[in-house]
């Protein structure tokens, strides 16, 4: 594993996902969804490492990238933030 973690971000032009671009291996390359809350908290580990994060209510985990939709109440710099923290938790 890399001694540190890039993470780029892109909200896509209709503002409804957010795209994660990381340097890690989150999954091994089969797509993750997962749909709920309570799918994140049954899901993957890194799933579950993102699951405490208020406001994701759709995710996709394939390779290095995640795929988020957010409930419409949270804004993007908040979901960032705390994807990057999680992540950060997780892998170092």
């Amino acid at each position: 594993m890399s001694e540190y973690i890039e993470i780029e971000t892109e909200i896509s032009d209709d503002d409804s996902t957010l795209t994660v671009y990381t340097n890690l291996r989150l999954n091994e390359g089969e797509v993750e969804q997962y749909h709920s809350y309570d799918e994140l908290e049954e899901g993957s580990p890194v799933a579950q490492a993102l699951a405490v994060i208020e406001g994701i209510v759709y995710l996709q985990i394939q390779a290095g990238d995640l795929t988020v939709r957010r409930d419409p109440d949270t804004p993007w710099h908040i979901i960032v933030s705390d994807i990057s923290a999680a992540l950060k938790d997780f892998f170092l």
